[in-house]
C-alpha cells in the first residue's frame, strides 16, 4: 500500500504515471498479468469483484482467502515476490444483494468487506451506488456516502484485528455498471466537476461523522464517468476534449486521483491519454477474458483440424454449459436473432462466468494437453493466430499452447503497462515483454 500511495503522490506531483488493475479470477489471465509484472519489474494489482468472490463463494466458488491463495501461488510459480502483488476488492457493497431490502443487503456487504480485509486485501473499492429492493431508483450523494462510511468502519475494524498495512480506499457515486452496459449505447455524459466535488464533500463529511477521519487520509481514488464504456458490440472511446474540465478539477484535491472503470477495449492512445488526464487507476476485466477466449477458440479450431478432439470441442462444451445454465447471460442477450452470436462474441463477454465450471475446465485441460503433446504446425498458427505466428517466427515466443494463450492476454496488458509507465524508454519495457 505504501507503493500505491507513493504512486499517487508521484502522479499528483506532475509525473504522468498510473497503475492498471486486473479484475479477473481466471488463472490463465492472472498468470499472464503476474508474468508481465515479473518481467517489467512492476507491481501486479489484482482485484476480485464482489460477484466473483464473496462469503458465499461468488460465481467462482471462492471466498477471499481462497482467491488470495490462488494469486499468491501463481505469483510464486512465475517468480514474482509477494510484496509486489497488491490485492484489491472491486465493487464491495450491496451489489450482489440488490434484490434484498437495503438493511439486509448492507449487512451482507459488511460481512464481505470484513472477509476481504481479513484475507489481506488492501485496496478496497467501497461501492454503495446501487439501489436495493426498498430504495428509490436513484440514490443521492448523501445516502451513498453514509452507507460507504458505515462499510468503511467495518473495514477499519477488520484491519485493526488483522494487522499489517492499512487499507486504501476508492469511493464514488457515479460508478459504471460492473461488466459493461446492458443496453446499446450512443454517447455518455461525462461527470461534471460540480458532481465530482459534491461526491468528495459528501463522503468526507460522512467519514467525519463516523469518526474515521484517519481512513479519509487513505482515500486515493474517485470513480467518475470519463466518457468510456462498452456494450455488446461497440466501444465508446475516450475523447479528451469532453473530459478536460473534469480532468483539471481533481488537480487541486490533495491525495486523490480518478479511477476509470470499463476501460476495456480502449485504444492504446486512449489509455495513455486517460492516465495523463489523471485517470491514474485503470480497471480492465472482460477485455482480458475476451482476449483469452479468442486464443482458446483458435486453439479449439486448430485441434479440430488435427483431429485431436473426437469428443465435444471446447467451444461445444462451453456453449453447452451456457445454454444449460443461462442465469449469467439471459438478461443481457435478449435479441433471439443475435443470441447465438452474442453468446460467443459479445464484448460484455458473459462467457467469463463459465470457465470455472468442471466440464469446461476439463475441456480446457484436454485441449491444451493434447496440443502440447502433439505439437502445433506453424501453418495452423499462421492461419488462426497470425500475431503469435510472427512472434514465434522471430524467436520471441515459444510454440506452446499455454505460451500462445499468455501472449494473447498480454497483447492487451502491454497497452495498459505502456500507458501507466510512459516515462520509461520504449514504453516501460514493452519490447522486453516476450523475453
Amino acid at each position: 500500500m505504501n507503493a500505491l500511495l507513493d504512486l499517487v503522490g508521484r502522479h499528483k506531483s506532475g509525473v504522468p504515471v498510473g497503475i492498471y488493475s486486473v479484475c479477473s479470477a481466471h488463472p490463465l489471465v492472472l498468470e499472464a498479468a503476474l508474468r508481465l509484472a515479473h518481467r517489467t519489474g512492476g507491481m501486479a494489482l489484482i482485484e476480485a469483484t464482489s460477484n466473483q468472490v464473496n462469503q458465499d463463494g461468488g460465481y467462482t466458488g471462492m471466498r477471499p482467502a481462497a482467491f488470495r491463495e490462488r494469486v499468491l501461488a501463481l505469483a510464486s510459480t512465475v517468480g514474482l515476490p509477494h510484496e509486489r502483488v497488491v490485492l484489491g476488492g472491486d465493487h464491495l457493497g450491496p451489489n450482489c444483494w440488490q434484490h434484498l431490502p437495503s438493511a439486509t443487503a448492507l449487512q451482507k456487504a459488511e460481512v464481505m468487506v470484513a472477509e476481504y480485509v481479513a484475507a489481506g486485501f488492501r485496496k478496497i473499492h467501497l461501492d454503495c451506488s446501487m439501489s436495493c429492493a426498498d430504495d428509490p431508483r436513484s440514490l443521492g450523494d448523501e445516502l451513498i456516502a453514509e452507507r460507504t462510511a458505515a462499510l468503511c468502519e467495518i473495514t477499519e475494524a477488520a484491519w485493526r484485528r488483522a494487522g499489517g498495512e492499512p487499507p486504501v480506499y476508492i469511493i464514488g457515486s457515479e460508478v459504471p455498471v460492473p461488466g459493461g452496459a446492458h443496453e446499446p449505447l450512443e454517447e455518455l455524459a461525462v461527470t461534471t466537476p460540480d458532481a465530482a466535488q459534491a461526491t468528495i464533500e459528501a463522503h468526507h463529511g460522512a467519514f467525519a461523522r463516523h469518526g474515521i477521519e484517519s481512513a479519509w487520509s487513505r482515500v486515493v481514488g474517485l470513480v467518475v464517468q470519463p466518457g468510456v464504456e462498452f456494450d455488446h458490440h461497440q466501444v465508446i472511446d475516450y475523447v479528451r476534449s469532453k473530459a478536460v474540465v473534469l480532468s483539471r478539477s481533481i488537480e487541486p484535491v490533495a491525495g486523490l486521483v480518478f479511477e476509470a472503470h470499463s476501460t476495456d477495449y480502449q485504444t492504446a492512445a486512449a489509455l495513455e491519454a486517460l492516465v495523463q488526464d489523471h485517470f491514474a487507476i485503470l480497471k480492465v476485466g472482460p477485455g482480458l477474458t475476451f482476449a483469452l477466449r479468442e486464443v482458446l477458440w483458435a486453439l479449439s479450431d486448430i485441434a479440430a483440424e488435427l483431429g485431436l478432439m473426437p469428443e465435444a470441442s471446447l467451444k461445444e462444451t462451453l456453449l453447452g454449459e451456457m445454454k444449460r445454465d443461462p442465469r449469467y447471460w439471459k438478461s443481457y442477450y435478449t435479441n433471439p436473432g443475435r443470441q447465438a452470436f452474442d453468446l460467443q462474441f459479445s464484448l460484455s463477454d458473459r462467457i467469463r462466468y463459465y470457465w470455472s465450471t468442471p466440464a469446461v475446465e476439463r475441456a480446457c485441460t484436454q485441449l491444451i494437453g493434447r496440443l502440447a503433446s502433439n505439437g502445433i504446425p506453424l501453418t495452423l498458427i499462421s492461419q488462426y493466430l497470425p500475431i503469435q505466428y510472427a512472434a514465434v517466427r522471430e524467436g520471441l515466443l515459444e510454440n506452446d499452447p499455454r505460451e500462445l494463450v499468455f501472449d494473447g492476454v498480454e497483447q492487451v496488458l502491454r497497452h495498459y503497462d505502456r500507458a501507466c509507465r510512459p516515462t520509461e524508454p520504449g514504453g516501460a519495457g514493452i519490447d522486453r515483454g516476450r523475453e
